[in-house]
């Protein structure tokens, strides 16, 4: 059997989540969100999070999410703006473009938007004959594994307050950026800065599920509605509030993120030791590299990973991603095989 280094969401659930189903599992629950466990999740989270006054609604996933949250945010006329890399951009297959909105996007610094990013945009795109931008997108951590440092998310959200725009965060890997040794923002900075994040669970241990956090009163009214109209209001919502009930006891959600962190580092250090080109700086659980074409050919009889971009004739950059389950040995393995490749040449 191979091992897969090509995702984090890859296992089913971490064990204490699955206890928890099966223990709830003959319980009869409200539907749609209005049951004991899913009231008891969303506190959790506004403790946490420190976002008392916001609204939370659980979805199945980060697409669902991104769609939901962001056709609803905007006018028929209005645009959202997202670095090249943004996962509504490259991954999401037309999904905000299918909703009537256009995706506008800068190329920005390692997978992060800046201010001058947003100030581009807003010139390049002004007037009743160009899409209208309304809501900024950035993912923390990024398409890349880059996180954002506080400055850089306060100063986007000044920009976007300047400016008359929404601030979303993308938070499929939020407890992994949360987590990075690099990290200096808190969870409560989320809710101030911000006018919507989500708090990823797919990727970190849940079956499914992301939290999305409202905090700007205009984006609330209504957004039930938007839930149904988009398909995605489950009947069965005591599944995902069961689930992040769990996740957040005793912090097991940042406790998996700093886990696969470390994992990552691990990784990481091992294939520096050699002599191994990184690609992006790591800062989070995606470790990219710089392999030739012949390496990549032999590793993919055992492994499984993601072949990122052609760097040149005879290179690529490959992607590999620990998540909470990942195997120390099998990071031994992969480095092992890498080197006695290397050895042959």
């Amino acid at each position: 059997m191979k091992y897969s280094f090509c995702n984090d969401y890859s296992t089913l659930a971490h064990p204490n989540v699955l206890n928890a189903l099966i223990k709830y599992n003959d319980e009869q629950n409200e539907g749609y969100g209005e049951d004991i466990h899913t009231l008891n999740a969303r506190n959790i989270i506004k403790d946490r999070f420190s976002c008392h006054n916001s609204d939370i609604y659980f979805l199945n996933g980060g697409t669902q999410t991104n769609l939901v949250l962001i056709s609803h945010a905007l006018k028929t006329y209005q645009g959202v703006l997202s670095c090249e890399t943004g996962h509504i951009n490259v991954h999401e297959t037309g999904a905000i473009e299918g909703s009537g909105h256009k995706i506008i996007t800068e190329k920005g610094k390692n997978g992060k938007l800046y201010p001058e990013d947003v100030l581009s945009a807003l010139k390049k795109n002004h007037g009743p004959h160009m899409v209208k931008i309304k809501l900024v997108y950035i993912s923390n951590s990024t398409e890349i594994g880059t996180i954002y440092s506080k400055k850089e998310l306060m100063d986007l959200s000044k920009v976007c307050r300047d400016n008359d725009l929404y601030l979303f965060v993308d938070g499929a890997r939020l407890s992994s950026a949360i987590m990075s040794k690099d990290n200096d923002i808190d969870p409560s900075d989320f809710a101030k800065y911000t006018d919507a994040f989500y708090i990823g669970g797919t990727k970190i241990g849940l079956l499914n599920g992301e939290a999305l956090v409202i905090n700007n009163d205009e984006l609330k009214k209504d957004f039930i509605y938007q839930i149904k109209n988009r398909g995605a209001l489950n009947a069965k919502g005591f599944l995902l509030g069961i689930q992040f009930e769990e996740i957040f006891k005793d912090d097991l959600y940042f406790l998996l993120g700093k886990k696969e962190n470390e994992l990552a580092y691990y990784l990481f250090s091992e294939l520096e030791k050699i002599g191994i080109r990184p690609y992006f700086p790591l800062q989070t659980n995606q470790v990219f590299i710089i392999l030739d074409n012949k390496m990549i050919e032999e590793l993919e009889k055992e492994f499984i990973f993601e072949v990122w971009e052609d760097l040149n004739l005879h290179e690529k950059v490959v992607r590999l991603v620990c998540s909470y389950s990942t195997k120390k040995e099998y990071i031994d393995l992969l480095v092992k095989k890498i080197k006695n490749i290397e050895l042959c040449k």
